[in-house]
């Protein structure tokens, strides 16, 4: 997937996934009192695959 030559399609997928990578804000961790202070699609690029 290192390849220089990815296609649009291939781009915007993986920007997508790139996006929804984040944490969770720090205002929803206030608003709900820290009982929501993980994300459970969180992906690391070492350990998570990206599924097709």
């Amino acid at each position: 997937m290192a390849n220089r030559r990815k296609s649009l399609a291939r781009k915007v997928r993986l920007l997508r996934l790139v996006k929804r990578n984040r944490r969770v804000p720090a205002w929803v961790m206030q608003r709900t009192n820290r009982t929501v202070t993980r994300h459970p699609k969180r992906r690391t690029w070492r350990r998570g695959h990206l599924h097709r």
